[in-house]
């Protein structure tokens, strides 16, 4: 096979592969920054090797050495999103084979990409200060000067110095803790991380921290103020465990724990591993939104010990991990339930494609990422459009049993290593050799390499989907004088799932009257649904027929929670309200510095604040 090139990297993966992270950190929450060093053992892919290239962004590097001799390094030219080539020469010259470590020691950037400083207002307990880091895609560079590309993976070791109120926690094995023997007001943590992994997977939380027994394996963590909440929430968490292991294989990383981050947290997710991040905004209070954990749990086998290459073929981890969440929740709640999540997947892929535009190449399946930043790329594309190819394949080649047989197989054959789209393809075909006629008709440069829709359209089962539907058009085609027809029967065998499903759809539709949302609150009492998902369609569609008693609702979810999924259409909302605009604008400064510095400055888009005046 050619050489891989990672144009999002400048590490030289081809000469030497990094094995093996030391890392050695302090958190100092004054100066909003980590120092410390990292070393990194490295083996050697060539003949005459004597200097190597790691990727680095808004780093201070004070020092490089090379088993423990100096060395002479050069930070290059910065770039827009990849940072600076960290270019080290080393004091000798080795061969094919042989091993090195480089140690570096070097300072984080207060703006650091990778890290999250919260101030004690940002978090649930408003008492001490707490960090996070999110290194997918690039970021990690800007916490560790690394191979920052998910061809490399590496296991790595960590000791954490922080102040001994708080508590710190990363994507590995908890090894114990100590008094800093070069400061009492501190204390270190140690970690080990045996399996390999990709440097965007290495995260860091530190703050005021308790945790509570889940399972056998598994506990969650948040600050105390949320900590039962989740234990009650994510209580099935073995049973999704042990499911994905009877479709997938065994579970390599030993602990499963998941983390509630603050509020503030912008995502939905994260599959760190040993250590899920997840959004606060899932504790419905019903168990209700625990496929959000399923599909974290499935990255355990498809991204974390099967890695996409390249950002180019993000598809490889994102559309297994939906099929393999989606068998998951197959084997818990019915095959209806896995055709009904299929459909509200195909329906985000269109509006995706839609705000992209049909023609945008961002639409691929596989991009072409030179010059690009692959988080503008971002979206459901990945997910959805390679979730559609995956169960197209399925039907084409037997069946869901027959298709899992391959998916299972795939992460066998490829465990531990990274891949491109060309090597799970040949190894679809070798798999599947006695059906390559079928295969050969598939329309594969439509599906991977042209913009839009997919080539082919899955036909979904809808019975979990016809309800929704029914109800969605009665209220759309009611007259004032059919309202008192509507009764809490209509939603009695709903689930929450069907319930967003049908909040959806009516956002699709042109803005229902005033008297239909006020009578739909008096039959539904959708107002008393503490699930996020229900919640935040429902006040939205609320706020679009102009019920003024929603927009105090509406604004309190917008500031209580920050994930951008809810706050962003929630405060776009009100603004269109020609009447609430000046209230959205100010409801969002008073509370924009208790968000993610990412959620305040695209609201403050939204909303058309000048954020370098702040008017």
């Amino acid at each position: 096979m050619a050489p891989v090139t990672d144009h999002c990297s400048f590490s030289s993966f081809s000469k030497c592969l990094t094995r093996h992270l030391n890392l050695s950190l302090q958190a100092d929450f004054s100066s909003r920054v980590l120092r410390g060093r990292v070393a990194l053992t490295v083996e050697v892919l060539e003949d005459k090797f004597s200097s190597l290239t790691l990727d680095t962004k808004d780093l201070k590097i004070f020092k490089v050495s090379a088993n423990g001799q100096a060395a002479k390094f050069e930070l290059g030219a910065q770039h827009g999103f990849k940072g600076s080539p960290l270019e080290i020469t080393l004091p000798f010259e080795l061969s094919r084979g042989q091993h090195v470590i480089v140690e570096v020691e070097y300072e984080t950037s207060p703006s650091a990409s990778a890290l999250q400083w919260l101030s004690p207002a940002q978090t649930a307990g408003k008492k001490h200060p707490y960090l996070f880091s999110q290194c997918q895609a690039t970021h990690c560079r800007t916490m560790v000067p690394c191979q920052d590309t998910p061809s490399v993976k590496h296991t790595y070791y960590a000791q954490v110095s922080v102040p001994k109120e708080l508590i710190a926690v990363m994507s590995a094995v908890r090894d114990g803790q100590e008094a800093d023997p070069t400061d009492s007001s501190r204390v270190i943590y140690r970690f080990r991380q045996p399996v390999p992994m990709p440097s965007y997977l290495i995260a860091l939380v530190v703050g005021a921290l308790e945790s509570r027994e889940i399972g056998p394996r598994s506990r969650v963590w948040s600050e105390k103020e949320h900590v039962d909440q989740g234990a009650f929430e994510f209580t099935e968490t073995e049973t999704m465990l042990k499911t994905a292991e009877s479709l997938a294989g065994p579970y390599v990383w030993g602990q499963y724990d998941l983390l509630v981050l603050p509020p503030s947290f912008p995502y939905g997710g994260m599959e760190n591993p040993c250590l899920t991040f997840v959004t606060p905004t899932l504790l419905a209070g019903d168990r209700s939104l625990s496929n959000v954990i399923a599909h974290e749990i499935s990255h355990s086998w498809t991204g974390n010990l099967v890695t996409n290459k390249t950002w180019e073929h993000f598809w490889l981890n994102e559309g297994h991990t939906v099929y393999l969440e989606r068998m998951i929740g197959r084997a818990m709640e019915g095959e209806q339930f896995r055709q009904f999540k299929a459909i509200g997947g195909l329906k985000e892929l269109q509006e995706a494609v839609h705000q992209f535009g049909a023609n945008n190449a961002a639409t691929n399946l596989v991009v072409n990422l030179e010059g690009v930043n692959p988080d503008e790329c971002f979206s459901c594309v990945p997910y959805e459009k390679g979730f559609a190819l995956l169960y197209h394949l399925e039907e084409l080649m037997g069946g869901p049993e027959v298709f899992m047989g391959f998916v299972k197989s795939y992460i066998q054959m490829f465990a531990y290593s990274s891949v491109t789209t060309e090597q799970w393809k040949d190894y679809l075909f070798t798999y599947f050799k006695d059906k390559v006629d079928i295969l050969n008709k598939v329309d594969w440069n439509g599906w991977m390499y042209t913009p839009g829709m997919p080539p082919f359209k899955p036909q979904y089962d809808t019975t979990l989907a016809d309800a929704c539907n029914a109800l969605a058009q009665r209220w759309t085609k009611a007259k004032d004088a059919d309202l008192s027809g509507f009764s809490e029967a209509d939603i009695k065998q709903l689930s929450s799932h069907q319930l967003i499903e049908f909040l959806a759809l009516l956002l699709l539709q042109d803005p229902l009257p005033t008297s239909h949302v006020k009578r739909m609150q008096e039959v539904y009492k959708f107002n008393s649904i503490n699930n996020s998902e229900i919640r935040c369609r429902w006040l939205r569609l609320c706020v679009k027929s102009e019920w003024e008693d929603a927009v105090p609702l509406a604004l309190k979810m917008a500031t209580e929670q920050g994930r951008m999924k809810f706050t962003r259409p929630l405060f776009r909302d009100v603004y269109n309200f020609a009447k609430f605009r000046d209230e959205a604008v100010k409801v969002f400064k008073e509370h924009r510095n208790e968000m993610h510095s990412v959620t305040a400055m695209l609201v403050a888009k939204d909303l058309k604040v000048d954020q370098s005046t702040g008017l």
